[in-house]
């Protein structure tokens, strides 16, 4: 039976639309939160057909709900005409009957324009399991060679058959049909090479070059890697320091098991040059998680100078600035944290941490300079984002 984790996220009180990749566990969370609820399971393909041919029949079976009732329509992506009834229930009803509607792309919701139910809702993000969700007991090089999706931390003696399943069933089939690729092979390439660039400065002149695509199919394919929410684009910061800024975004995948399953890496040793990225794609995975699960807003960047000096993140909220230097290595050196503590030093940032592999907790000046765990509790206990 596969193990059941207890999610951070906290239902909202009303109606509210629950993104997150294929995968992360947004039925289960629902079916665990919404336990009494009407619900549409549009991944059978019996209830898409019914609903299909007879839309009325999602609002007949609304209406004969009690007061107070909860629906979810779970993967509402496959039918988005549906948020148009939706809308219309609220607005005829009120707060009569509450609704959860899950989805794992908005690229349909954007393609036909669909009413998002004009702020009658609240938009909520899902996403693989976080360290918290697993009581900080966490192998990082596990993590790090397979990721945190909620099946591949059950299925530990199956980890790379799980993983290469969900590549291969969710993710190529998935992303094929939301692209609606007519060249699954040159789709393919640019899978491996997208997933090989994972945390670094994307050229896509580059990509499309070593994928043997043209330009703008592979810009095409980004954008849907990013609609279907598997991958994030990490724009550059601008703060108007007094040298010259790197402004190209860097690009993640959504989970380090599945960047190593797209550049088909599963099944090789981890090698000291992939470390480092998949270090950066777990932090960052965190980073957002807390960012969703605690409400606390702000915007994720990058900071680089053609020089060579850089900060992995920075989270920035109105006079509020945090610079976060990862390294996947077990001994911090000073000069790691040297562009942090300088933008701290002239007042452009407000404080910084360091996360290494080690075990002990140091202090570099004004830089904080914590084991991966800590960093993880104190980033859950709200005492790093603020």
């Amino acid at each position: 039976m596969p193990t059941m984790y207890t999610r951070c996220l906290k239902k909202p009180n009303h109606s509210f639309l629950l993104f997150g990749p294929r995968g992360t566990g947004k039925t289960t969370w629902l079916r665990q939160v919404l336990p009494n609820a009407l619900w549409f399971d549009l991944l059978r393909t019996q209830t898409l057909l019914s609903l299909s041919r007879q839309p009325e029949s999602f609002r007949q079976g609304i209406e004969a709900l009690p007061e107070g009732s909860w629906v979810v329509a779970d993967e509402i992506q496959r039918l988005p005409t549906l948020l148009n009834e939706v809308h219309a229930l609220i607005s005829e009803y009120g707060t009569r009957y509450s609704f959860a509607l899950s989805g794992s792309s908005a690229r349909k919701l954007k393609r036909f324009d669909v009413n998002l139910l004009a702020g009658r809702a609240i938009n909520r993000q899902f996403y693989p399991l976080t360290a918290r969700e697993l009581n900080y007991d966490v192998d990082v090089d596990r993590i790090l060679r397979f990721g945190l999706l909620p099946q591949i931390q059950s299925e530990s003696d199956y980890a790379v058959d799980a993983l290469e399943a969900y590549v291969s069933n969710y993710i190529r089939e998935e992303i094929q049909q939301e692209a609606l690729v007519r060249n699954l092979e040159s789709f393919a390439r640019f899978l491996e090479v997208a997933a090989l660039m994972n945390g670094q400065i994307v050229n896509v002149a580059g990509v499309a070059r070593d994928a043997a695509v043209a330009r703008p199919t592979v810009q095409g394919y980004f954008s849907t890697l990013t609609d279907t929410l598997i991958g994030f684009w990490l724009p550059a910061w601008r703060k108007r320091v007094k040298v010259k800024e790197v402004a190209s975004p860097k690009f993640y995948l959504f989970d380090t098991g599945a960047a190593r399953a797209l550049a088909g890496r599963l099944r090789e040793p981890m090698e000291s040059g992939e470390r480092g990225f998949l270090m950066e794609t777990w932090v960052l995975h965190e980073l957002r998680a807390a960012m969703a699960y605690q409400n606390l807003g702000g915007q994720l960047h990058y900071w680089r100078t053609p020089s060579g000096s850089e900060v992995d993140f920075i989270w920035t909220r109105g006079r509020h600035s945090v610079g976060i230097e990862v390294k996947s290595t077990a001994t911090w050196r000073t000069e790691y944290g040297s562009a942090i503590k300088d933008l701290i030093a002239n007042g452009t940032l407000t404080s910084g941490f360091g996360i290494y592999t080690g075990s002990v907790k140091l202090k570099d000046g004004p830089l904080s300079i914590w084991p991966i765990q800590h960093f993880l509790k104190m980033l859950n206990a709200g005492e790093v984002l603020e």
